[in-house]
């Protein structure tokens, strides 16, 4: 969004009598996108707020500089400087943007969509969307135990070092889960120090028989992290485009995360 325009704005001094009119309008506009937990457009605002929508977006962009405000997709959300003034809040914030986000990411592929995290030395699938029409992979081997095998894993384990991914194969063994399972460590440990960082890592029913998934990282300050889908294997020569999707969303969903 360009800078707004210094010099006289008459809409910013509207906020009443007084020299903190301004103060009282900023406020108002904040607590305005509070009550828009997936975030508020300049339209939705104005008719909140009753005011035209330039002196919505003058102000607003005043408050994304100062970071209180930030636009993600064409909506306003609270900012990180918010979040550090209520850090009480900031798991909560970053919990339903991380639910919006994938939510919108299932609707566009039709599949279902997952947020993992490797964290203390354990893959956690932190969130999960799916829905009736994109239903979630049946977790039948726990998924922590299964990194050799799935696309989470897989992806999660290559954002490791040597030492990291050695440790891990040594808390949980190699099982066969299929028979696709790649089950020789010295092959898996090649294959993902192979694994080119940009590209998609798949599992090709290495998991579970008649589903197909993919993974790209995410990467967050200090978190290792990862989106996947997963899909039937009928529709595997969907997987090359679902996967290009989660890599292109890849640094919005890091931006909503990073609130």
């Amino acid at each position: 969004m360009s800078a707004p325009t210094r010099g006289h704005r008459p809409t910013l001094g509207q906020g009443g009598p007084g020299p903190y009119g301004v103060l009282r309008r900023a406020l108002r506009l904040l607590e305005a996108v509070d009550r828009h937990p997936h975030g508020a457009t300049t339209a939705e605002l104005g008719r909140d707020l009753s005011l035209p929508g330039a002196a919505v977006e003058a102000l607003a962009g005043e408050l994304e500089t100062e970071g209180y405000l930030c636009r993600l997709d064409g909506r306003w959300v609270l900012g990180g400087t918010l979040a550090l003034l209520g850090r009480q809040n900031r798991e909560e914030l970053i919990r339903i943007r991380l639910h919006h986000r994938l939510a919108e990411l299932r609707d566009q592929l039709g599949a279902a969509v997952y947020f993992g995290r490797y964290q203390d030395g354990e893959l956690c699938v932190e969130a999960v969307s799916a829905a009736d029409h994109a239903p979630a992979v049946e977790e039948w081997v726990d998924f922590r135990a299964t990194a050799h095998a799935s696309a989470i894993g897989k992806c999660l384990l290559g954002q490791l070092d040597h030492d990291g991914r050695r440790d891990h194969l040594s808390r949980h063994p190699i099982a066969r889960l299929t028979a696709r399972t790649i089950t020789d460590q010295e092959q898996l440990m090649h294959r993902l120090e192979r694994q080119p960082a940009t590209v998609p890592v798949l599992d090709l029913q290495e998991y579970a028989l008649g589903t197909v998934c993919a993974a790209v990282p995410v990467t967050a300050g200090a978190t290792v992290g990862c989106l996947a889908t997963s899909m039937p294997v009928e529709r595997v020569h969907q997987l090359k485009q679902a996967a290009e999707l989660l890599a292109a969303q890849a640094a919005p969903l890091m931006l909503a995360m990073a609130v």
